[in-house]
């Protein structure tokens, strides 16, 4: 008898707090198609094969978004289930070197005080990087 598996995918995604001279965060409304559409996220993406968490990062946020950063220090990595996948979000603080952002893979994006960021609807996962910037208050 065969053991059916029961594995849902997992997904590890590099994820970047982009803080700007000011002390706002970028942060990327998702496209209403598609899982989560809609809602505001911290840009980032899945880490290829061979990849490292930040060169991940550099990549998608130049595809997503058009702009430069430097990967600064690690911030929180958070294991997430959702009801058909799971994520491993790893998260660094990046800083914004320039370059004009523009919704390339997303439908707006906004520079964000911590105090605003409350106002904006976010995936499960995220809200726990949002508790821990407020905690940290680096930015």
């Amino acid at each position: 008898m065969t053991e059916i598996s029961n594995q849902i995918p997992h997904k590890k995604i590099g994820v970047a707090v982009i803080y700007n001279e000011t002390g706002k965060i970028l942060i990327d409304k998702r496209l209403e198609k598609g899982l989560l559409g809609g809602l505001w996220e911290f840009p980032g993406g899945k880490i290829e094969a061979n990849e490292t968490v930040e060169s991940c990062i550099k990549r998608e946020i130049i595809e997503e978004i058009g702009i430069e950063i430097e990967v600064e220090e690690h911030l929180i990595s958070i294991e997430h289930t959702y009801s058909h996948f799971k994520v491993t979000l790893i998260v660094h603080y990046c800083r914004y070197l320039g370059g004009e952002p523009q919704p390339i893979e997303c439908q707006e994006i906004r520079w964000v005080t911590l105090d605003e960021i409350e106002t904006f609807p976010f995936p499960k996962a995220n809200t726990q990087i949002i508790e821990v910037l407020k905690k940290n208050k680096r930015v």
